[in-house]
């Protein structure tokens, strides 16, 4: 794994300048892996971390597991790819198991939610059905640990 990508995922957010200085690397050393970075799609963007009961308030998230029907050509591929693409799809997965994709979906409510399952998701061709988990509360988001102090005493500890 690239030094620069590493620093970037275990850190906050670091300028390039910053990057540079922790790595003792040159700028323009640090801008060239930056640039091959993007250019071999490891880097897809930047997202911030939201907290998700105080900066998407009125927000509702739901896991969403679908069966669908592989085609002779394309297996899932085709299938998960339009899924993909509706705007209320914040991911969508290929999944070993019970099921063979997991579809984390979003909208303002829960009817939101329920409609484009049963009206656009589940009408797809190829979709043979879909379970709804709603989910409630998160505790850990994209490695931020979410609630009680950190330094909660029921927090395993960390070891070397």
């Amino acid at each position: 794994m690239s030094k620069v990508l590493k620093l970037l995922l275990e850190g906050e957010h670091l300028s390039k300048e910053q990057i540079a200085e922790i790595l003792g690397m040159s700028m323009v050393e640090v801008e060239s892996e930056f640039k091959r970075l993007k250019d071999e799609n490891v880097i897809l963007g930047w997202r911030p971390v939201l907290h998700p009961t105080t900066a998407a308030e009125g927000r509702v998230r739901a896991a969403i597991e679908v069966k669908i029907s592989p085609e002779r050509e394309g297996g899932f591929d085709r299938l998960a790819e339009r899924i993909s693409r509706f705007d209320n799809v914040e991911s969508c997965h290929l999944m070993s198991g019970g099921y063979d994709l997991l579809a984390i979906v979003q909208g303002e409510t829960l009817h939101e939610v329920a409609a484009f399952v049963s009206e656009k998701l589940a009408t797809i061709g190829g979709v043979l059905s879909t379970q709804t988990h709603f989910l409630l509360r998160s505790y850990k988001e994209q490695g931020f640990f979410i609630g009680r102090d950190n330094n909660d005493p029921d927090r395993p500890a960390v070891s070397a």
